[in-house]
């Protein structure tokens, strides 16, 4: 959809901890193949903080760079794939108690890795249908990947799991970044390939633990054949793309930037850099590899990066591109119109 008056106010990331690969592989954590393929240079790491805890503290940092208060906040939205440090709970409500304290509508997002970009659409899609008085909507998004439920290195081959939190702010009344388009697509029939043929069971890891994603897709793929899942997933990411790109009336060539997800580098250019024709240099690879994958806030990390550190200047034009098992897709194109007083250039 064209996006307008809709812009990005304030951004934050939470990012407690490092852990270098290399230390990971000296440990046998980490396979040394996995290290090879990936091209990772570290993950961040959350010795202690739970997800929740982590994306309140981006909350609050977003909110005060945005000038956000709680009267301003309409509506909340956190975007999250793993367990939150609490069960059977409600961890929207959590962060709105710890950043805004307000009463407006605050709610969970369960779309994977495609969550930051299902929120960001449903968020523009509520400021603009004017639902409420307030002119602004916090985005957050948060994952501990850790044991025992995950194995961050081998749970899903090839993209090295990551601890840390995100926020965004979008309003209607300003803002260092203009949302132009975003679009999400969807295709149900590669649901199956993080599922497996295990049956429905009644507890959490009843089947293994940590969960295995590699095993899910060896029993698709044996159903369906590899070219049928690389082909869908091929052609889901580019009709998102294709679809944002003509809604915001521009080209791929035309953004001066590419947020892809923090994948491993391998995986990245067999889905990304050959296929769409991408130059590592327009991405953040450099500054991803050292953050690994953060679930559904890779976008939203990427972004603050660029602003944070005075990589993007005004004009520039940035893509943002994510992918979720589902199987979903999204695509935002964003405008820099500013450099937002909490960038600091020198980093």
């Amino acid at each position: 959809m064209r996006v307008e008056d809709i812009w990005i106010r304030g951004s934050a990331v939470r990012l407690p901890s490092s852990l270098p690969v290399a230390d990971a592989v000296a440990s046998g954590a980490c396979p040394a193949r996995v290290a090879a393929a990936t091209g990772m240079e570290s993950v961040a790491y959350s010795p202690e903080e739970s997800a929740a805890e982590m994306a309140a503290v981006a909350a609050r940092d977003a909110l005060t760079r945005a000038d956000s208060g709680p009267g301003d906040v309409g509506l909340i939205l956190h975007a999250d794939t793993y367990h939150q440090g609490q069960d059977l709970w409600p961890v929207a409500s959590y962060i709105q108690r710890e950043s805004t304290a307000n009463s407006c509508p605050a709610l969970e997002i369960r779309q994977m890795s495609n969550g930051g970009l299902a929120a960001m659409d449903l968020a523009a899609a509520y400021l603009t249908a004017g639902h409420h008085a307030a002119p602004d909507a916090l985005l957050t998004t948060a994952d501990r990947f850790c044991a025992p439920g995950i194995d961050r290195w081998s749970t899903d081959p090839g993209t090295p799991y990551a601890d840390g939190a995100t926020a965004l702010v979008l309003s209607r009344r300003g803002g260092y970044a203009r949302l132009l388009s975003l679009a999400l697509f969807a295709d149900p029939q590669l649901e199956p390939m993080h599922r497996g043929d295990d049956p429905f069971t009644r507890a959490p890891f009843s089947h293994r633990m940590p969960v295995d994603f590699a095993e899910a897709k060896r029993a698709f793929i044996g159903r369906t054949g590899m070219s049928y899942a690389v082909s869908r997933a091929h052609q889901g990411q580019r009709t998102a793309v294709k679809q944002a790109l003509a809604d915001a009336g521009i080209e791929l060539a035309d953004a001066r930037w590419v947020l892809l997800p923090h994948f491993g580098r391998r995986r990245l250019q067999a889905i990304y850099y050959t296929p769409f024709g991408i130059d590592p240099e327009r991405t953040t690879w450099e500054f991803s590899r050292t953050v690994g994958h953060l679930g559904a806030g890779d976008q939203f990390a990427g972004l603050d990066h660029l602003v944070t550190a005075g990589r993007a200047a005004p004009g520039d034009l940035v893509v943002l591109v994510s992918v979720g098992a589902g199987y979903s897709w999204g695509c935002a194109v964003v405008e820099i119109t500013d450099v937002p007083g909490f960038a600091d250039p020198a980093r």
